[in-house]
Protein backbone atom coordinates (compact mmCIF):
# COMPACT_ATOMS: atom_id res chain seq x y z
CA UNK A 1 0.00 0.00 0.00
CA UNK A 2 1.46 3.42 -0.97
CA UNK A 3 0.55 6.17 0.89
CA UNK A 4 0.90 9.66 0.24
CA UNK A 5 2.09 12.80 2.66
CA UNK A 6 1.95 16.36 2.37
CA UNK A 7 4.62 17.91 3.07
CA UNK A 8 5.48 21.83 2.55
CA UNK A 9 2.63 21.61 -0.28
CA UNK A 10 4.45 18.56 -2.26
CA UNK A 11 2.97 15.03 -2.47
CA UNK A 12 5.50 12.65 -1.06
CA UNK A 13 4.73 9.40 -1.55
CA UNK A 14 5.88 6.30 0.86
CA UNK A 15 6.22 2.75 0.73
CA UNK A 16 5.22 0.49 3.16
CA UNK A 17 7.42 -2.14 4.54
CA UNK A 18 5.92 -5.15 6.43
CA UNK A 19 8.40 -7.97 8.05
CA UNK A 20 7.11 -11.15 9.33
CA UNK A 21 7.45 -11.17 13.27
CA UNK A 22 6.21 -14.85 13.81
CA UNK A 23 7.95 -17.29 15.51
CA UNK A 24 8.85 -19.34 12.19
CA UNK A 25 10.00 -16.44 10.33
CA UNK A 26 11.79 -15.11 13.25
CA UNK A 27 13.53 -18.19 13.67
CA UNK A 28 14.61 -18.13 10.35
CA UNK A 29 16.20 -14.89 10.59
CA UNK A 30 13.76 -12.40 9.75
CA UNK A 31 15.55 -10.85 13.76
CA UNK A 32 18.95 -10.29 11.54
CA UNK A 33 16.94 -8.81 8.25
CA UNK A 34 15.35 -7.08 10.44
CA UNK A 35 18.26 -4.80 11.52
CA UNK A 36 19.59 -4.85 8.34
CA UNK A 37 16.35 -3.44 6.90
CA UNK A 38 16.42 -0.53 9.56
CA UNK A 39 20.48 -0.13 8.34
CA UNK A 40 19.45 -0.19 5.44
CA UNK A 41 16.94 3.18 6.05
CA UNK A 42 18.94 4.88 8.16
CA UNK A 43 22.12 4.65 6.26
CA UNK A 44 20.12 5.86 2.58
CA UNK A 45 17.91 8.05 4.95
CA UNK A 46 15.02 6.81 3.85
CA UNK A 47 12.92 7.19 7.02
CA UNK A 48 10.46 9.44 6.36
CA UNK A 49 9.93 7.56 2.75
CA UNK A 50 9.25 4.45 4.35
CA UNK A 51 6.59 3.12 6.88
CA UNK A 52 8.28 0.26 8.58
CA UNK A 53 6.01 -2.17 10.42
CA UNK A 54 6.38 -5.61 11.70
CA UNK A 55 3.85 -8.46 10.97
CA UNK A 56 3.03 -11.40 13.42
CA UNK A 57 2.39 -13.62 10.39
CA UNK A 58 1.67 -14.05 6.72
CA UNK A 59 0.28 -17.50 7.31
CA UNK A 60 3.31 -19.00 4.37
CA UNK A 61 5.67 -19.88 7.57
CA UNK A 62 6.73 -22.42 4.74
CA UNK A 63 8.00 -20.11 2.53
CA UNK A 64 9.62 -17.91 5.47
CA UNK A 65 11.30 -15.72 5.84
CA UNK A 66 8.29 -13.46 4.93
CA UNK A 67 8.90 -9.59 3.75
CA UNK A 68 6.08 -7.51 2.27
CA UNK A 69 6.61 -4.31 0.40
CA UNK A 70 3.52 -2.40 -1.17
CA UNK A 71 1.70 -5.20 -2.39
CA UNK A 72 4.93 -7.24 -3.44
CA UNK A 73 5.13 -10.65 -1.19
CA UNK A 74 9.07 -11.39 -0.57
CA UNK A 75 9.87 -15.13 -0.02
CA UNK A 76 12.67 -16.88 1.94
CA UNK A 77 14.02 -13.36 2.90
CA UNK A 78 17.59 -13.74 4.37
CA UNK A 79 20.89 -11.31 5.07
CA UNK A 80 21.89 -12.47 1.93
CA UNK A 81 19.39 -11.14 -0.46
CA UNK A 82 17.59 -8.07 1.37
CA UNK A 83 20.02 -5.57 0.28
CA UNK A 84 19.29 -6.42 -3.12
CA UNK A 85 15.31 -6.55 -2.59
CA UNK A 86 15.81 -3.02 -0.76
CA UNK A 87 17.78 -1.49 -3.80
CA UNK A 88 15.12 -2.59 -6.44
CA UNK A 89 12.31 -1.65 -4.68
CA UNK A 90 13.70 1.85 -2.67
CA UNK A 91 16.61 2.89 -5.12
CA UNK A 92 14.40 5.41 -6.74
CA UNK A 93 12.92 6.99 -3.73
Amino acid sequence: MLSLTILDGMALIRKEIRICMGSSCFSRGNRHTLHLLQKYLTDHQLERDVILKGNHCFNECSKGPILKIDTRVYEEVNKDNIIEILEQELGDL
